[in-house]
């Protein structure tokens, strides 16, 4: 290309594609960039909110679960005091005096006293006596033979389960029945074929 063709404002020929030398439209460069931004700012403020609700849920978990440790000891204690009163037989519980009277009813108070405590703290009993067994609330210590309960269900209480939440703190230790029917009501349907 000549000076002349420079000096009279002429473009340079550059031997490139007739597509590329067209100019792109500025508006639609800056609506596709502005399109680009706006996605963008979307996902973040998506994954802000997201971070948000994950940290609100772990913060929750947290306050009702961090006393799960403390709570599963107190039980220990708990369960010592109740089976003190236990040994205590009810004749004599209902004839103390003095003394031997003050400490049946502070134990008693105790008991009580712990029992609240862990309630307030969100630590409640697992029901169990007459349900149905549920491996993940109750541990089968034995099977009790039993025609007159459908076979599976817990008809006796060994230790008292205990939940946080919905979690389990300690499973109930439990006598399950067996050689009742499932349905409570074949009693007398021949089972030997």
């Amino acid at each position: 290309m000549s000076d002349e063709n420079a000096a009279q404002g002429e473009t340079p020929d550059l031997d490139l594609p007739e597509t590329e030398t067209a100019e792109v439209d500025p508006v639609e460069a800056l609506q596709a960039e502005n399109a680009e931004l706006k996605d963008r700012v979307l996902r973040t403020v998506a994954e802000m909110e997201n971070l948000r609700k994950r940290t609100e849920r772990d913060v929750s978990d947290t306050r009702s679960y961090a006393i799960a440790g403390f709570a599963r000891d107190m039980l220990s204690a708990t369960d010592a005091l109740s089976r003190a009163l236990l040994v205590i037989p009810q004749e004599t519980r209902d004839t103390a005096e003095g003394t031997l009277k003050s400490l049946i009813e502070g134990l008693e108070l105790a008991e009580r006293e712990m029992q609240r405590l862990l309630g307030k703290h969100g630590v409640k009993p697992i029901e169990a006596a007459g349900q149905k067994f549920d491996p993940n609330k109750h541990q089968a210590m034995f099977e009790v033979p039993n025609p007159n309960v459908p076979e599976g269900t817990v008809v006796q209480v060994v230790q008292q389960g205990f939940a946080i939440g919905e979690r389990v703190l300690r499973p109930a230790m439990v006598g399950v029945a067996k050689g009742g029917s499932a349905g409570g009501g074949d009693e007398g349907v021949d089972k030997s074929a």
